[in-house]
């Protein structure tokens, strides 16, 4: 592990060796990959995928006034590649964990950027659905964030992952903020099409930056340790038997449902309690901006915290959060502050949940094990913009959806308290 980390420290390579044995000897040549260089790649990949799909939402009008759709085409497309994505996402995990991660990037990033070239090109809502729906949404499973973080995890040393998770995870939020402005910008002076087409090509830079975060295929692993050699169903089966594994996956469910329908919903909220559409992009760059504060200092507090804790707090901050807000009178004011508190524990929830699976599993099949548990998250943002439009649409109030909201929010508190912050116990092969 030497050649990774630039450290002849013996104690601290026996200890890495056997939290991620499968990466194995490194030649000489990769020493250029510092963490410095792996963290920075890594959360300009995390930028670049995370920005465009955010960024989505401005393509609604354009696109509709031009082919005449409803607003409810585009939306199924953005509903099926959110689902995609979960689905998607343990699939590129144990593909990246079996052969290495830079051949999953760059299939990632080509899908991604066909995927929004088709959408350049689509006039009927089939091809707008396979681009922006089923080759983004797995595009993004193969060069999103997610598998930014599992490499974190794999190639960087224990002191320096808590952090890094966060960063990996704030530099998501950066995209969004950052591609919102540019996307606005493009449209407005070029073209809804010729923006597609600049995202399009800007995806392909992931493939370069990829290459900081490979990791060698197993079949390259040097003698490594029985838990190393562990099967893909093996290790399912011991995830899903593990009680604090199904726990963490129940409650990252309410975290997908809560930020789904804020993010689709919210504006829309808003403007119906006399908020004007020009507050309801102050409150979603508030949600951007504190995103960014808010991952960033849970990476860092889960180095010294239960993290068990900490994603409990997250969520009860959330349901209090949100209780508060329906509850008095809406005004910008509140808006922006339920903004802002949305943004602290937006996606603060993803580095303690990728930490605890890598603590009790090891890094084996790490991005295959949080594959799945966002495969819980996804489900529940695809329930959250689903039912919010079904419960508007007959009760004209959005109302049963903030409470019910609220009410996931003080489960998955409870839920995460039990967590046992611990390696799995393993069966030790005993010597003749």
């Amino acid at each position: 592990m030497a050649a990774y980390f630039g450290s002849a420290n013996d104690k601290m390579r026996n200890t890495m060796s056997t939290q991620v044995g499968e990466l194995g000897p490194v030649s000489r040549s990769s020493t250029w990959r510092t963490p410095a260089i792996i963290i920075l790649c890594g959360c300009a990949i995390g930028m670049l995928g995370f920005g465009p799909r955010s960024a989505l939402g401005f393509f609604v009008q354009p696109m509709s006034h031009e082919f005449a759709w409803g607003r409810d085409v585009f939306g199924l497309a953005i509903a099926v590649q959110n689902l995609l994505w979960g689905l998607g996402q343990p699939v590129a995990g144990a593909v990246a964990d079996r052969f290495g991660l830079f051949r999953v990037m760059c299939v990632g990033a080509l899908l991604y950027a066909g995927g929004l070239l088709l959408m350049r090109y689509s006039s009927t809502p089939l091809s707008l659905n396979l681009g922006a729906g089923v080759m983004v949404g797995f595009g993004l499973a193969g060069c999103s964030f997610n598998l930014v973080l599992s490499a974190f995890s794999k190639l960087l040393p224990p002191e320096k992952r808590g952090l890094a998770l966060g960063a990996g995870t704030a530099a998501g939020s950066f995209g969004q903020f950052l591609f919102a402005p540019i996307g606005v910008a493009l449209i407005d002076n070029f073209g809804w099409q010729q923006a597609l087409t600049v995202f399009g090509f800007l995806m392909l830079l992931i493939i370069p930056l990829s290459l900081a975060l490979s990791t060698p295929p197993v079949a390259s692993t040097a003698s490594a340790a029985p838990a190393d050699e562990q099967t893909f169903m093996k290790a399912l089966a011991e995830a899903f038997g593990h009680r604090s594994y199904v726990l963490l996956v129940l409650g990252f469910f309410t975290c997908g449902f809560q930020l789904a329908f804020i993010t689709v919903h919210l504006p829309a909220f808003l403007v119906d309690r006399g908020i004007s559409t020009q507050t309801g992009g102050w409150v979603i760059a508030a949600i951007g901006l504190f995103n960014i504060m808010g991952s960033l200092s849970v990476g860092y507090l889960q180095n010294s915290l239960p993290k068990r804790y900490i994603l409990s707090t997250i969520y009860f901050t959330r349901a209090l959060a949100t209780l508060a807000f329906i509850s008095f009178p809406i005004t910008p004011f509140s808006a922006i502050a339920f903004g802002a508190i949305s943004g602290l524990t937006w996606l603060s929830t993803v580095p303690p949940t990728s930490a605890l699976v890598a603590l009790m599993f090891g890094t084996r099949w790490l991005a295959t094990l949080y594959g799945f548990a966002f495969v819980s998250h996804q489900v529940g943002g695809f329930l959250g913009v689903w039912l919010g439009g079904i419960v508007f649409e007959r009760f004209g109030s959005y109302t049963p959806i903030w409470w019910l909201s609220i009410l996931f929010g003080v489960l998955s508190a409870l839920i995460n308290l039990p967590i046992v912050e611990k390696p799995v116990a393993r069966a030790v092969a005993q010597p003749a």
